[in-house]
């Protein structure tokens, strides 16, 4: 849509074609009576129509041409405009019924991101924004669509209040997903890419290996965002199908280590190769939401794409300590981060979580 269109501007008030027939038939000298045996109309229908009460047809905008002389797409367009001043004027007296609504939003937060406009000082215009940056129709729609997706959080009575500021996250990044332009999914090609994907995992050097990252998912139809959660909300990651042939990956970069970026990257690469299209999946912190059989299926897979259990096992049999010095070596004979070792082992409990995690690479986001 052209930012024409978009910032179209809409009048705090619009006359009705009954309005301006008044005026005209004033200046003509005519009675309502007179005009309506003119046009062949009953003169209910002409008193309604002055009233507003009466919608002003195609077929009377051309008979009101005949008498008058004002072109029928006058009267028309007249009408088409009253008729939606009528409709928005509505529609602020039902959102007034949702008061409680805008609450589960982080407003302050959407409003400093440039997601929705600093409405504040108007409630209803407010809520009008935000049903826009979901793409809603209504709040109830919201409810039936956003609030009632099939997201992890909702089985989990600790996250029942994030489904607002999650769903804005997820919206935003859904936004920044569109932008991006992908060939179309090629599961085949993923599949391809993956050992590439993981040699970027020795590169801590973000400005090249997330463009990287992005370029090659995007050849094969998946979509990288990467958007700073809500403050509040334990969410790493989330996937979901924009449409039949691209899917959008969202990482949260919430633990700002490597081994928690990459191991949540190709969890969600999991879900996309081996679940559903219909489904979107939000991964929180473990200790937030019940593991569901997809969850673990799509853990196995991040786990064997980083580091395959069956190597890993053969190289800690040669391994009698696991020093600084010992994991440097292993994390160089498995062509992997040293950080996305560490985090495995600790996982592994084969090192205290306290252990080696200087190993671990950091990031942060530009803005901090």
């Amino acid at each position: 849509m052209s930012d024409s269109i978009k910032n179209e501007y809409l009048p705090d008030s619009v006359s009705s074609p009954g309005e301006t027939l008044v005026e005209l038939l004033e200046e003509k000298g005519m009675t309502q009576v007179e005009f309506a045996k003119r046009t062949g109309r009953p003169i209910k229908t002409i008193n309604e129509i002055v009233k507003g009460k009466a919608a002003l047809t195609s077929e009377s905008a051309i008979q009101f041409e005949r008498v008058l002389g004002v072109p029928a797409e006058f009267w028309n367009q007249m009408e088409a405009n009253y008729r939606a001043f009528l409709a928005r004027t509505n529609e602020l007296d039902r959102l007034s019924d949702h008061g409680d609504w805008l609450k589960q939003f982080p407003i302050t937060e959407m409003i400093s991101r440039k997601c929705i406009k600093d409405l504040r000082s108007d409630k209803a215009a407010l809520k009008i924004e935000l049903l826009n940056f979901f793409g809603v129709a209504s709040p109830e729609q919201w409810s039936k669509g956003w609030g009632q997706r099939q997201i992890a959080f909702r089985k989990s009575n600790k996250l029942e209040a994030k489904v607002g500021p999650t769903s804005a996250w997820i919206r935003q990044g859904e936004i920044e997903a569109e932008k991006i332009e992908c060939a179309e999914f090629d599961e085949h090609k993923l599949k391809a890419a993956l050992p590439e994907l993981r040699s970027l995992t020795v590169d801590s050097h973000p400005e090249t290996f997330v463009p990287r990252l992005k370029e090659i998912c995007a050849s094969a139809g998946v979509a990288v965002v990467f958007m700073p959660a809500y403050k509040g909300v334990p969410v790493c990651g989330a996937t979901r199908w924009l449409t039949p042939k691209k899917a959008m990956v969202l990482l949260s970069l919430r633990y700002k280590t490597d081994d928690q970026l990459w191991f949540t990257f190709f969890h969600e690469l999991g879900h996309i190769l081996k679940h559903g299209k219909k489904d979107l999946f939000v991964d929180f912190e473990r200790k937030n939401t019940p593991r569901t059989q997809e969850e673990d299926e799509a853990d196995s897979f991040s786990a064997e794409s980083l580091i395959p259990q069956h190597l890993l096992n053969e190289q800690l049999k040669q391994v009698t300590h696991l020093s600084h010095e010992a994991v440097l070596g292993l994390a160089q004979t498995l062509s992997i981060s040293a950080g996305i070792l560490v985090g495995r082992l600790q996982f592994m409990k084969k090192l205290p979580h306290s252990h080696l995690n200087d190993l671990k690479q950091r990031f942060a986001w530009c803005e901090e």
